[in-house]
C-alpha cells in the first residue's frame, strides 16, 4: 500500500487525520519536523502531509531541508494561515500543494490522490508482473487462469514487497507496516509468513522473495521469465 507520513504537533488532529487515512493507505506519524526526518531515514514514505506551525522544526524548514537534500517526496502542507504571503512561503520552500484548516477530509483525499498521480504513485488495486496479476481487493494472485487466495496479512506482505522490487525491508519495518505499531507479533511472524509465501509462489517464475542476511527481505523481479 501507499505510505503517507502525517507531520502534525496537535495530538487530536494527528490522531484524527491518521484514522481518516488508515483505511486507504499505510499511515505513519510524527509530531514535528525533527521527528519526521528520523522517520524518513528509517522508513519508505510516498507522500507527506505537513503542518506549518510546529515546535523544534516547522513545516517550512522541514520541506526546505528535504529539497536541499535532493528529496523529491510529494508534500501537502496544512495550515490555519490563509494569507497570501504564508502560501507564497509554503510554495517557495518547495511544497507541492497547500490546504488550509479546518481540514475537509474529502478534499484532502482528492489532493492526496492528485499528488500521487503526478508523482506516478497512484493508489493501485491491481499489480501485473508478466502473466501474474495480484488483486488487492480480493487478496488473490492469478496466473494463466489459476487463482491463489491469500489470507489478508500474507497478501499485504507480498504486495508490499512487490510494490518496491529491489528495496530491502527490515523485519521491524514490515511488522509496523503490515501488523501495526501496537501489534504483539514478532519477527517469527514475519519468518512464518515469508515461508508460506515462498511455498505458495514457488511455481511463479516472474519474481522471488530474497532473504538479506542480518537485514530483512526484498522481492526481485526475474527479468528472463
Amino acid at each position: 500500500m501507499t505510505t503517507i507520513l502525517i507531520v502534525e504537533d496537535d495530538r487530536s488532529t494527528r490522531i484524527l487525520t491518521c484514522s481518516k487515512l488508515k483505511g486507504r493507505y499505510t499511515v505513519l506519524s510524527a509530531c514535528d519536523g525533527m521527528e519526521a526526518l528520523d522517520v524518513l531515514e528509517s522508513r519508505h514514505v510516498d507522500l507527506a502531509i505537513v503542518d506549518v506551525m510546529m515546535p523544534r522544526m516547522d513545516g517550512y524548514e522541514l520541506v526546505r531541508q528535504l529539497r536541499a537534500d535532493g528529496n523529491t517526496l510529494p508534500v501537502l502542507m496544512l495550515t490555519a494561515r490563509q494569507e497570501f504571503n504564508d502560501k507564497r512561503q509554503g510554495f517557495c520552500s518547495g511544497t507541492d500543494d497547500y490546504m488550509t484548516k479546518p481540514i475537509q477530509y474529502e478534499e484532502l483525499f482528492w489532493r492526496v490522490e492528485a499528488l500521487l498521480r503526478r508523482a506516478g504513485i497512484a493508489s493501485r488495486h491491481e499489480m501485473q508482473i508478466g502473466e501474474t496479476i495480484l488483486d488487492e481487493r480480493t487478496y488473490t494472485l492469478t496466473r494463466e487462469k489459476e487463482k491463489v487466495e491469500f489470507p489478508k496479512k500474507e497478501f499485504e506482505l507480498l504486495y508490499k514487497l512487490l510494490s518496491y522490487p529491489g528495496q530491502i525491508f527490515t523485519k521491524n519495518q514490515l511488522l509496523d507496516d503490515i501488523w501495526g505499531f501496537d501489534s504483539a507479533s514478532g519477527e517469527e511472524t514475519i519468518k512464518t509468513h515469508i515461508s508460506r509465501l515462498r511455498n505458495k509462489c514457488r511455481d511463479i517464475p516472474e519474481f522471488r522473495i530474497v532473504t538479506i542476511k542480518g537485514l530483512g527481505y526484498k522481492a526481485e523481479i526475474v527479468k528472463d521469465f
